[in-house]
């Protein structure tokens, strides 16, 4: 991500409609899934339950943004059920894409250049410490980085994550991109009880 072809690819995907909309598209598909399986705490069945999100930093749109999301029909349980998300990493309001590439750009660009695209997407410098502290604390912590991790060819080095990290996945190609964001689901939820065990 050290060159300006790069560094361009990088501005596209943040302006990119269509690739915003097969983004949407993916969470949807991965919210049958959970809706289709049913309550992992019951019997129940699962119903919409939607909630509002106003994320920052991608393509301008006026439709409204939702957070795919169920809840348990039983009485006794309602217990929530929140998919994985490519669009979304927890609760963060920027997109997860904007939080990935703008924390690995950290890394990969010069500070001058981080500025610009600072001030583009209106991210305080205080947030970007703060996702970088996520990488560093909280990411490599978790169950599931501790297990994910092993399954790389090459080590990834913790100390420049997620710059390494997309290293790793190469991010010369939307469907790279693609595959970061699908590798890193299980880091979206806490709802579900697998999601748990990562």
């Amino acid at each position: 991500m050290k060159n300006k072809n790069r560094e361009n690819g990088c501005q596209c995907y943040l302006t990119d409609h269509k690739l915003f909309q097969s983004f949407e598209k993916f969470d949807n598909e991965m919210a049958e899934e959970c809706r289709q399986a049913g309550c992992q705490y019951c019997p129940g069945v699962l119903h919409r339950s939607d909630y509002k999100r106003k994320p920052r930093g991608g393509p301008e749109s006026e439709e409204e943004v939702y957070r795919d999301s169920f809840c348990c029909d039983q009485e006794g349980c309602r217990k929530r059920h929140t998919p994985p998300s490519i669009r979304f990493l927890g609760r963060k309001v920027y997109w997860s894409v904007v939080v990935i590439l703008m924390s690995a750009l950290r890394h990969g660009i010069n500070e001058r250049r981080l500025q610009i695209l600072r001030g583009h997407l209106e991210i305080d410098r205080r947030t970007l410490e703060r996702w970088r502290q996520w990488w560093l604390d909280t990411f490599v912590q978790s169950q599931f980085w501790k297990s994910a991790r092993a399954g790389f060819a090459l080590p990834v080095c913790e100390a420049t994550l997620p710059f390494s990290l997309c290293e790793a996945f190469g991010l010369k190609s939307e469907d790279q991109l693609l595959k970061l964001l699908h590798f890193l689901r299980p880091m979206t939820t806490a709802s579900l009880p697998w999601s748990r065990a990562f």
